[in-house]
């Protein structure tokens, strides 16, 4: 059974009480951190680094200021911004205050922005000055009361609405601590949709805990350990990794962004014991030309929930890596799979099933399915709220995905006879690419934008990286002439740099069900054809982005 944290000698030599519904979250964590192991480091964003009663001081401060700015709780704070010792002291300050955090892709433009201001309804918004000229025609003021610079050096000029907006800093006094319920809604996050817009996941308090708790005993991380990941903060894996510093008692090390030339150096220069990865990265950080840094670090662990499994051996052997370290997990959901404490992860699987939580594979109507044969992985939680609330302003989406007292992932994955997993494809309607979930819906609802598109097709292909790629098949309308590098060039600004299509194909008609409906089977099955635009692996980016870096 999952436990919550014991603290070692000298710091202290109880846990905390698990049936005290009042104790499972983030605050109360970060309390029990700074009593008994304040001095140490907890967090770093590059090279600002807080002790853990720094952070509690501070999370303290920014409950008290958006108080006295009228946010109250259960008021939504949308931050819109780059990894930062700021963005961290925000959102710790919202779970000290009550205020629901709503981190936003920062890669989203356009409808996508538009769509999780409306949905969400922020009273505040805290942002960087890059991400002034997104919000210009999408912030209202009667529905953002509060609009703020988030880092301390950010000039934000006179921006939206023609006022100055100046960075709100934290005040002098504290709010005090409070009671708060395991089952309050604390984050909201946005995960890509996969037959309509992005949709909000509520995440609970007790969520955040259960999820530090677990990856805590997957990785088995202590004090002394220290975690690096270039992930971003609006992505649960990074998020949690912050928990996760508080849970255990170590320390965790975020960078703004993934860097394959620069990735072992950064790790070294973190005095990082496990690194987080996605699987992409993995490929990437392979195909780098080998350097002294692949192994001048004291990593010995690698998460890398998503790595294909062809992958592990040269990892391990280039990187000087003991283990790698595979599960399972949403934003939704919670770790629920992982390698079992002191059993190595095996190439191919997810691992077993974490003690806290309940498993199934199914068929269409729900029945279980014989160990060996594919079905959706349905899952539950024994522990409470350790599994989000549903869909903000979904209700139907959260009953779908709750048939039967069940969540449904929509992943096709297979369970062998000695209780191990391994995922084989997703059932729903989405693309991975680089670690990001791409609506395939979203990508064609912007293409349909272009005034010569009358339809679209949008689906995944794979890629060398061991992900996805997204490619379109488009049908011009009646007599008019579409040139790829121009749809490409309508895309961008109205979608992340991610997902702007890789392969476009202009065709004169599109496959069809019985019923109506746009048939991608055919399409996915016969990949990328010859006929096929390539705009090119390093795909749309800003120019001030590295070919080597990816933003995520």
């Amino acid at each position: 059974m999952v436990t919550a944290p014991e603290w070692s000698e000298p710091h202290v030599a109880r846990s905390i009480e698990l049936e005290d519904p009042y104790r499972l979250n983030v605050p109360s964590l970060l309390i029990e951190r700074a009593r008994h192991a304040g001095g140490t480091e907890c967090v770093r964003v590059g090279d600002d680094g807080r002790t853990a009663e720094e952070l509690r001081t501070k999370a303290a401060r920014w409950a008290a200021t958006l108080a006295d700015h009228g946010v109250g709780t259960g008021d939504r704070v949308a931050v819109l911004a780059r990894n930062s010792i700021e963005f961290v002291e925000l959102a710790l300050g919202c779970l000290w205050l009550g205020a629901v955090l709503v981190p936003v892709n920062a890669a989203w433009r356009g409808a996508q922005l538009e769509h999780v201001f409306r949905d969400a309804a922020p009273a505040a918004l805290f942002l960087e000055p890059e991400f002034v000229a997104a919000c210009q025609e999408i912030v209202r003021p009667s529905t953002v009361r509060l609009v703020a610079g988030l880092r301390p050096d950010a000039h934000m000029g006179r921006i939206l609405w023609d006022e100055p907006i100046e960075r709100t800093r934290p005040g002098a006094h504290e709010a005090p601590e409070r009671r708060i319920d395991a089952g309050e809604l604390a984050v909201i996050m946005y995960t890509s949709g996969t037959t309509g817009a992005s949709k909000g996941v509520m995440c609970p308090a007790a969520q955040l805990y259960w999820w530090a708790n677990v990856m805590r005993e997957t990785l088995r991380l202590g004090e002394e350990s220290v975690l690096y990941s270039p992930l971003p903060l609006f992505h649960i894996n990074a998020f949690v990794s912050v928990v996760l510093a508080i849970a255990t008692g170590g320390s965790t090390v975020l960078d703004d962004r993934f860097s394959a030339s620069r990735f072992w150096s950064r790790a070294s220069q973190a005095g990082a014991t496990h690194v987080a990865l996605l699987g992409a990265m993995a490929g990437m950080l392979l195909t780098q030309p080998p350097s002294a840094a692949d192994r001048a670090h004291r990593v010995t662990t690698a998460f890398a929930a998503d790595m294909p499994p062809q992958l592990w051996d040269d990892f391990l052997e280039r990187f000087g890596v003991e283990e790698i370290v595979a599960s399972y997990g949403g934003t939704e959901t919670n770790q629920v799979i992982a390698s079992a404490q002191g059993r190595r992860s095996e190439p191919g699987y997810m691992g077993r099933i974490v003690d806290g939580f309940r498993a199934r594979i199914v068929d269409e109507f729900d029945i279980e399915v014989p160990d060996g044969t594919p079905g959706e992985l349905v899952l539950r939680s024994d522990l409470p709220f350790a599994f989000c609330l549903g869909y903000l302003n979904r209700p139907e989406a959260t009953v779908a995905s709750m048939r039967n007292l069940w969540w449904h992932t929509g992943d096709r994955v297979v369970r062998d006879g000695e209780g191990r997993f391994r995922f084989v494809d997703r059932l729903k309607d989405m693309i991975r690419r680089r670690g990001e979930n791409i609506s395939t819906w979203e990508v064609e609802e912007a293409i349909l934008t272009h005034p010569d598109v009358a339809e679209a097709a949008v689906f995944g292909v794979p890629s060398a990286l061991g992900d996805e790629e997204v490619a379109a098949v488009v049908v011009p309308t009646s007599g008019a002439v579409i040139e790829p590098a121009g749809l490409v060039a309508h895309l961008q600004g109205r979608l992340a740099y991610f997902a702007v299509p890789r392969y476009l194909e202009i065709a004169a008609s599109l496959p069809y069900t019985e019923n109506g409906k746009v048939s991608k089977g055919p399409l996915r099955e016969r990949g990328v054809t010859s006929t096929m635009w390539d705009r090119g692996e390093t795909g749309a980016r800003s120019a001030s982005t590295a070919a080597s870096e990816v933003r995520t």
